[in-house]
């Protein structure tokens, strides 16, 4: 379900980018401004695990120095079947958690000390399923499409802004006010849209753990404790751009959005919600299993 939400808001992100374009006139200028979008974009997304990672000066660690998280990592990819990422500790003591890298040939897992110190192994291995959920679904090169559509659109409502206060010949004629409308809210609502696709994926991931693991309850104790200790403050370095990355906002404690609609994670209780379905739906699977084998054993 979630996967098929994320495609139709994609599928919004570039009608709004045809809309723009469209009533701008310009399909020249808005082939520019996507190119300009992608270029940057995409480039972050080949390198984005190099440059997140020294922003956070994350320190790569092997199975001699931290035993108990590569172990946790070693099990999840041979249940998941996926390639070992890499895997890096952050020495900071907010707990938080993230993945990178542009593929599961390409990835990376970070864990920050504080996390480490904060939660029970069972715990640790609720999040780390979480994280590599993400890469198994790509989630780095669903944020980069997205972000580039809507970088696109912004870089246009720049222009039409420009075209509406000084004129433009390819408007035909439009109303510079209804320009600057659409200059100021189109970019609001490409926002609106990619901030909704983030809260998808992180919906996404939180299934995709609860699965991997089969202890949907370990996430939720997890994210219960990471929640509480949000408000305490910040993983140092953290911004704004790169906030989705966590497995909890580093912003949800100041508060900072003033609607759901641009927070970049759904809310905990929303997630604990959803993990607790899903702990009922695999624990009847679970009953349903041991009645079927008592039954014809």
């Amino acid at each position: 379900m979630e996967q098929i939400k994320t495609f139709l808001l994609l599928g919004s992100l570039s009608v709004l980018l045809v809309l723009i374009g469209g009533y701008f006139g310009g399909t020249g200028g808005m082939a520019i401004a996507l190119l300009i979008a992608g270029g940057m974009n995409f480039y972050a997304y080949y390198f984005s695990d190099a440059m997140i990672l020294k922003h956070y000066n994350a320190h790569e660690v092997d199975p001699r120095e931290a035993p108990m998280l590569y172990r946790v990592v070693e099990r999840l990819v041979e249940r998941a079947n996926l390639p070992m990422p890499k895997v890096y500790i952050i020495h900071d003591h907010i707990p938080n958690a993230f993945a990178t890298g542009r593929n599961p040939e390409h990835a990376a897992v970070a864990i920050t000390t504080g996390l480490l110190e904060l939660l029970s192994e069972d715990e640790i291995e609720g999040v780390m399923a979480h994280e590599l959920s993400h890469v198994e679904h790509r989630d780095i090169l669903v944020a980069t499409i997205a972000a580039t559509i809507a970088g696109a659109i912004a870089f246009a409502a720049n222009i039409m802004q420009f075209g509406a206060m000084f004129g433009n010949r390819n408007n035909r004629g439009g109303n510079p006010i209804l320009m600057i409308a659409m200059a100021i809210l189109l970019p609001i609502a490409a926002s609106i849209i990619q901030m909704t696709i983030s809260r998808s994926r992180e919906f996404m991931a939180d299934e995709g753990a609860a699965r991997l693991t089969g202890h949907p309850e370990w996430l939720q104790n997890a994210l219960i404790k990471l929640s509480n200790y949000n408000g305490r403050g910040e993983v140092h370095g953290a911004t704004p751009e790169n906030a989705h990355m966590f497995i909890i906002s580093p912003f949800d404690g100041k508060k900072i959005s003033f609607a759901n609609l641009f927070r970049t994670h759904p809310t905990t209780e929303q997630r604990l919600e959803r993990l607790e379905a899903l702990k009922e739906e695999l624990n009847s699977s679970t009953e349903q299993n041991k009645l079927y084998d008592r039954h014809y054993v």
